[in-house]
């Protein structure tokens, strides 16, 4: 363990300042808002650490840094860890959360008048379970925080949300559950497959699994990891906890806790089960197309500003989904990078959403039209932001995307990624048709005659969002660096793992002489061929 252990540091800085907050009397509005935004910011401080200490080319175990590794709990055959540490994939996942967080709770400082103390308790607990998800490298232990993050979401949307919100938040609890229990049947399937021991990833990974059991196991995470993403036709629910949530839980839903589910098929269903992510990489990659066409094309119809930038949200996941399963470097850093994009891109824009409402009270693009003459700096923004999302050069989503549809287009999903660029051209018609008719155009509506540009704080929670943006738009190599490593680890570890599962598998043919070794591999299958690509 390193003798700061600053991942612990950072998941329990936010915990503590949710105890903090009990103390603190609950009609003390501005205490509680303050306390909660310095939590948040502190947190932040105590991420960038992580970026300017984490070593690229990675020397400690499985590539993580930062490692923490204690026993924790042992109940009869069950031993599990507290066992955290980051990579180039986790690193930056824990950056956009920390880095969220701050602007999250600015954003509510006048959108949420009501139990305000639990509100702001709720932020800090979803904190810490999505920075424990990302840096758990215990499967037990990344099922509790993964588990931790289900709760405080559902009281933001049942208590703080819309008309409809109950609905939306048993919707949102129903589906996510279902899931949760898939995985920790698999979780503890796979550990007496394992022979017990702990429930460490970094032994899970070296586990040769036959065919069968693989394919149950992927199904299982995979389910569960669909319904977080959302992947089609798992996504419904997504539309209705983003409508009715408050403008805080769309900015995280959007921007980390989707990112949860893209996440798990990195971290665990393409590492863990590899020849069954092969044999379902066509249906994963079916589904992602239609979620990007169809979820374009309902997008496109939508009268509800949310609702459209749920919809859309849906769609980029689809890309993101398509770059990791092309299991090439450039896909696969398209879809890490298009996690990045869209937590930054989709999250500036429930923003911009929540700006209008808190104004107007409607989300209804029939009751607007002609805003930019009023709102200047608003509709500035807001078309930096729309560019953003639709992919323009010289923002961050047309690096992304780029990479991803190269990445797809030099695999085997070629045809996929063809027909998946008819959503690039989709999203630019139903982004800036939605901009055309909130912004453009005669300013009608006497409602509207009166409203106010964005004032101080507002600006100031955009500012950070829109540097991003041009950034990572223009200068995206500092992240791609970091992330390379990780990214050629998890492909070779893949290929690897499933080269030896189908020489392990027990219709495999005798080997003839003449072959090489395969570090891993059983004694039964004691080679491979000297001249055998792995695939």
């Amino acid at each position: 363990m390193n003798q700061l252990p600053l991942l612990s540091i950072l998941t329990f800085t936010p915990l503590i300042g949710a105890i903090l907050l009990l103390f603190v009397n609950k009609n003390s509005h501005g205490v509680l808002r303050t306390v909660a935004m310095a939590v948040t910011v502190v947190t932040f401080v105590l991420s960038l650490p992580l970026i300017t200490g984490y070593n690229a080319p990675g020397t400690d175990i499985g590539g993580f840094q930062f490692i923490e590794n204690v026993p924790w709990i042992a109940a009869g055959p069950f031993q599990m860890s507290y066992h955290l540490g980051i990579d180039g994939i986790s690193l930056w996942l824990v950056i956009l959360t920390t880095f969220i967080m701050p602007i999250s709770i600015l954003s509510t400082y006048t959108a949420v008048e009501e139990k305000v103390k639990e509100y702001m308790i709720c932020l800090l607990l979803l904190e810490v379970g999505m920075i424990g998800t990302f840096i758990s490298l215990d499967l037990f232990l990344f099922y509790i925080y993964w588990e931790v993050m289900l709760i405080p979401m559902y009281f933001m949307i049942g208590i703080w949300g819309g008309k409809n919100r109950i609905y939306a938040a048993v919707k949102f609890f129903i589906y996510t559950a279902v899931g949760s229990l898939l995985m920790l049947v698999a979780l503890i399937s796979l550990y007496f497959k394992a022979g017990g021991g702990d429930f460490s990833i970094i032994r899970f990974w070296e586990l040769n699994l036959d065919p069968t059991t693989q394919m149950w196991m992927f199904l299982a995470f995979a389910l569960a990891f669909a319904i977080k993403v959302p992947m089609f036709p798992l996504h419904t629910w997504l539309p209705d906890a983003h409508t009715e949530a408050p403008t805080a839980g769309s900015v995280i839903l959007a921007a980390v806790m989707l990112k949860c589910g893209t996440y798990g098929y990195v971290r665990f269903a393409m590492p863990l089960f590899p020849e069954a992510s092969a044999q379902f990489t066509p249906l994963i990659a079916t589904l992602s197309v239609i979620g990007i066409i169809y979820a374009s094309l309902v997008a496109m119809v939508q009268q509800d500003v949310k609702k459209l930038v749920a919809y859309s949200s849906v769609a980029h996941l689809g890309f993101v989904m398509l770059g990791l399963y092309a299991l090439n470097t450039q896909g696969v850093t398209g879809g890490m990078l298009q996690m990045l994009n869209h937590g930054v891109s989709t999250g500036a824009l429930f923003l911009i959403v929540g700006f209008i409402y808190e104004r107007r009270h409607t989300r209804q693009i029939s009751d607007f039209g002609g805003l930019a003459k009023q709102m200047p700096v608003f509709a500035t923004m807001f078309m930096i932001v729309t560019f953003s999302s639709i992919g323009l050069p010289g923002t961050n989503g047309f690096v992304g995307e780029f990479l991803v549809l190269l990445g797809s287009f030099e695999s085997s999903l070629r045809w996929y990624a063809i027909i998946a660029t008819s959503g690039v051209i989709l999203s630019a018609v139903y982004m800036l048709w939605m901009f055309q008719r909130v912004m453009f155009g005669e300013l009608k509506n006497p409602k509207n005659q009166t409203l106010k540009d964005l004032n101080a704080r507002e600006v100031a929670i955009m500012l950070p969002l829109l540097f991003l943006i041009f950034f990572l738009g223009v200068y995206p190599r500092p992240i791609i660096d970091s992330m390379a490593p990780s990214i050629d680890k998890l492909i070779a570890h893949t290929k690897v793992q499933k080269q030896v599962a189908q020489v392990a598998a027990p219709a495999a043919p005798q080997l003839p002489a003449g072959h090489v070794a395969v570090p891993g591999l059983p004694e039964e299958h004691p080679a491979l061929p000297a001249t055998q690509e792995v695939k």
